[in-house]
C-alpha cells in the first residue's frame, strides 16, 4: 500500500519528468536532464525551505527572551514550557515548521535519488511512462560527451563531496549556526555540526563514487542550489529590507 502510493505520487512522476527532459534537451544528454530535473525539484521545494529559514531566523531573535524564561522558571519545567509556547504564539512562530519542512521534502528527494539510482537509462521502463510522456530515441549516456552516467567518476565524486562541504560550511557559519546555549545541548549541536561539515562530505563523495556519475551530478546540483539558498538567506539577515522570499 505504502509502496504503491510512493510510486504513484512521487517515483513515477519524477521518472516521467526525467524521461521527458532527456527527450527534450539537446543531444538527449542524460547528465543535463539530471541537472535540470534536480533544479526543478529544488525550485518546487524552495518555498518550504525558505519557510524553514524564516523560522530559524525568528527562533534566533527569540533566544534572549527564551533564555530569560529559563532563568525565571529554573526548576519548573512545566511553567517554563507553557510560557515558552505562549511566547511562540505571541510572536507567531511555529517551532515545528522546520521539522514539517523536512518531512515534506524527504519523500520527494528520496524518489529523485532512487530514480537516478535504479533507472540507468540503458533502457526505458515503458511500464512506468504516462501516455503523454515523450520517448527519447537517441539517448546519450555521456555527460557533455565524455563522462559516462552509468559508470563511476572520481572527478564528480570529489566535486560532490566538496559541494557538500561548501553547503555545510555556509549553513553552519550563517543563519543556521547553532546557538551556544551551554550544557548538553551545546555539546550535541557541536557534534552534529562537526559531522555535517566533515563526515557528510566524505559519505556523499563515497556514495557518489560507488554508485554512478548520475548520483554524483544529483548531489552536486542539490548541494550547490542549497548553498545558493544559504547565501540568499544570509544576505536577507544582513539587509532587513531584502525579503527572504519573493
Amino acid at each position: 500500500m505504502i509502496s504503491t502510493f510512493f510510486h504513484a505520487v512521487f517515483y513515477n512522476p519524477i521518472y516521467n519528468a526525467l524521461v521527458a527532459l532527456v527527450a527534450l534537451v539537446p543531444g538527449s544528454d542524460v547528465g543535463i536532464a539530471v541537472i535540470l530535473l534536480t533544479i526543478v525539484i529544488r525550485l518546487i521545494l524552495l518555498p518550504f525551505s525558505l519557510s524553514a529559514a524564516r523560522t530559524q531566523l525568528a527562533m534566533k531573535t527569540l533566544e534572549p527572551k527564551i533564555k530569560e524564561l529559563k532563568e525565571k522558571h529554573k526548576g519548573d519545567k512545566e511553567k517554563e514550557a507553557l510560557e515558552t509556547l505562549a511566547l511562540y504564539r505571541e510572536e507567531r512562530v511555529n517551532p515545528f515548521a522546520s521539522i514539517l519542512t523536512v518531512f515534506i521534502q524527504i519523500p520527494v528527494l528520496l524518489a529523485l535519488y532512487w530514480v537516478f539510482l535504479y533507472e540507468p537509462f540503458t533502457t526505458i521502463n515503458a511500464a512506468r511512462l504516462y501516455s503523454f510522456t515523450p520517448i527519447p530515441y537517441n539517448i546519450s549516456l555521456f555527460f557533455l560527451g565524455f563522462i559516462s552516467m552509468t559508470g563511476k567518476s572520481m572527478v564528480l565524486a570529489v566535486l560532490a563531496g566538496a559541494s557538500q562541504f561548501l553547503q555545510a560550511h555556509m549553513a553552519l557559519s550563517g543563519t543556521m549556526k547553532p546557538a551556544a546555549t551551554g550544557g548538553m545541548q551545546m555539546d550535541f549541536q557541536k557534534v552534529m555540526g562537526m559531522q555535517l561539515k566533515y563526515i557528510f562530505p566524505f559519505l556523499i563523495g563515497t556514495i557518489s563514487y560507488t554508485t554512478s556519475a548520475a548520483i554524483a551530478l544529483y548531489f552536486i546540483t542539490t548541494n550547490l542550489t542549497g548553498a545558493l539558498q544559504e547565501w540568499h538567506v544570509r544576505r536577507a539577515v544582513k539587509n532587513p529590507n531584502l525579503p527572504i522570499s519573493s
